[in-house]
């Protein structure tokens, strides 16, 4: 179900998307590369009833302008610093999927802990990229290069590459063509070379500072996929061993297991 929103000018000329429902906690959701507030319907309904949820259509994407310039995660994170003032809004919990958690740690990284009531990643490590194999990295080197070669060339490329990502990536059941259709339809509106711009800027950030701080300071919980926990776990346990993890489904278990998801994020949140 789509939520009637509101319209941000983070800068002249440039609108930020948001839902915002509810009253309580702020608990602000940051969707994926390219994703938006749409992902996290089940949510958004469902946290409302206690807290006041907020979610985003990050630069680009979705419903919010589509501008030639700042479409790297570092504008990104400016952004979202921009609308949490504006708004107003204090001791946030922040809940990030994807790349959408290198803006949540890039909020820590540049504003610190004091505004933060509790930090939510799901299925994110905070290093892309990296020389050690026991690291949990965003993808094999290759890959990562195939796709930004040949895989976002062109918006029709584009849409071939996320047909597949979504149904063999993002969830475990087979999915109709319907619902292929609503996963990717906001998705594909971010022209393929704003799409390009911002996954290469997602592959070389390196969060683990601020990941670090979080662990050691505030309480934190970690969403990794089944496909990922053989190295995503091991690796959290090592370097961030105050994090909860919740091991479920795949990349947007959130969607596709909505009330496993949300029973699990209710235990964690009943610890903030």
């Amino acid at each position: 179900m789509l939520e009637e929103g509101n319209y941000f000018e983070v800068e002249p000329n440039v609108d930020l998307y948001y839902v915002d429902k509810g009253e309580g906690v702020p608990l602000v959701f940051v969707p994926g590369w390219t994703f938006t507030s749409d992902a996290f319907e089940y949510q958004i309904d469902y946290y409302s009833k206690n807290y006041r949820v907020i979610a985003i259509d990050p630069r680009s994407y979705g419903r919010s302008t589509i501008t030639l310039h700042g479409n790297n995660y570092s504008t990104h994170i400016n952004d979202l610093v921009k609308l949490l003032d504006y708004l107003k809004l204090k001791n946030v919990i922040l809940v990030g999927w994807s790349f959408g958690g290198l803006v949540t740690w890039g909020y820590v990284e540049k504003l610190g802990l004091s505004n933060v009531k509790a930090l939510v990643n799901i299925d994110v490590t905070p290093k892309q990229l990296s020389i050690n194999k026991e690291d949990w990295v965003g993808g094999e080197i290759d890959e990562i290069s195939n796709n930004y070669t040949y895989n976002m060339n062109s918006d029709r490329s584009l849409k071939n590459f996320m047909i597949p990502f979504t149904t063999e990536f993002m969830v475990e059941r087979k999915l109709s063509e319907e619902e292929v259709d609503k996963i990717i339809k906001y998705s594909i509106r971010t022209p393929h070379y704003i799409a390009r711009e911002l996954y290469a800027s997602g592959m070389f950030s390196n969060k683990i500072k601020a990941a670090k701080l979080v662990d050691d300071s505030i309480p934190s919980c970690m969403f990794i996929s089944e496909p990922r926990a053989s190295i995503g776990v091991p690796f959290m346990k090592k370097n961030f061993p105050n994090t909860h993890i919740f091991i479920l489904g795949h990349h947007m278990m959130f969607w596709e297991y909505p009330h496993k998801f949300n029973r699990l994020l209710d235990g964690f949140l009943e610890t903030v």
